[in-house]
């Protein structure tokens, strides 16, 4: 998960430098032609033997690959970043909370979101549809969560997001000719997006399905606060973006409620483990005797 949020991060660090020739439609556009081309190579998902019940997960995990992001740089676009990510990050929210059984899960995740809202300082505004794509970013962060779990459940290996990649890139060919011709690419913008392609949308798409075969979702949603966290590392780091106080504190906060979830976490497998454990041998004791 840590790997996820970095490598997102950064290609979006690089993505912003195409935006300025071909637009963030342009940028998506790439990326999702290079996520396919590189997941269908890790992949390769033999797509004529995929049943029914394997294309519906599928097909909606490509239909959020293609309006996640273009969702989310329209938001930035018109509202700015910092509401933009504090509207995205209500889809991991919602799931952590509505997911949720635990009640330090909800706790945790309740105390990483003001603590994102002050690490994003989101500003009012009365741009009714910058606000709308930034929510529809949010349901298809809480969509991408649930769907690409359960995508790992029913395909084996980075099968799903390789067939899900595919389809999505295949949707972005016209899309892409149309804005690519109204706005011809240089190198150097194509070479960017290319590089977030395999930075914001491979690796993410395939190491968020691994993960999420191993950790529940809702405690992914709430490892999710993380990306404000890793995105001002990036800024200082890359862009010397330099931060305030009160932002170090909010990182701080952010990652005290990550480290009580996961330790919780791991606890909780940790008993679940032992248990199953007991059970077993107490079945064995039994059928000895």
């Amino acid at each position: 998960m840590l790997t996820s949020g970095l490598s997102s991060q950064v290609g979006a660090s690089v993505a912003a430098q195409a935006f300025p020739v071909i637009g963030p439609v342009g940028v998506v556009a790439v990326r999702q032609w290079m996520a396919a081309v590189v997941l269908f190579a890790i992949g390769r998902p033999r797509l004529h033997k995929l049943t029914a019940r394997q294309w519906r997960p599928v097909l909606g995990l490509a239909l959020v690959f293609a309006v996640m992001n273009v969702s989310l740089y329209t938001a930035i676009d018109r509202v700015g970043l910092g509401l933009a990510v504090t509207l995205e990050f209500l889809g991991p929210l919602a799931v952590a909370l509505l997911g949720s059984r635990r009640v330090i899960d909800l706790v945790c995740a309740l105390v990483a979101a003001p603590a994102v809202l002050v690490l994003t300082r989101p500003q009012a505004t009365t741009d009714y549809f910058g606000v709308a794509v930034g929510l529809l970013a949010a349901v298809c962060w809480a969509c991408y969560i649930l769907l690409n779990r359960t995508v790992g459940r029913e395909l084996p290996g980075a099968t799903g997001a390789a067939a899900a990649a595919t389809v999505s890139g295949l949707a972005y060919v016209p899309v892409g000719i149309v804005v690519l011709h109204h706005h011809p690419p240089t190198p150097a913008a194509i070479a960017y997006a290319l590089t977030a392609g395999v930075l914001s949308s491979a690796v993410p798409f395939l190491v968020d399905l691994l993960a999420l075969r191993r950790v529940p979702a809702q405690f992914f949603g709430v490892f999710m606060s993380i990306n404000p966290v890793l995105a001002a590392f990036v800024g200082y780091i890359v862009l010397q973006q330099h931060l305030a106080v009160l932002d170090w504190i909010a990182i701080g906060v952010i990652v005290a409620a990550n480290c009580v979830a996961l330790e919780a976490g791991r606890r909780a497998t940790s008993q679940t483990g032992s248990s199953r454990r007991v059970r077993r041998s107490s079945r064995r004791a039994e059928q000895s005797r």
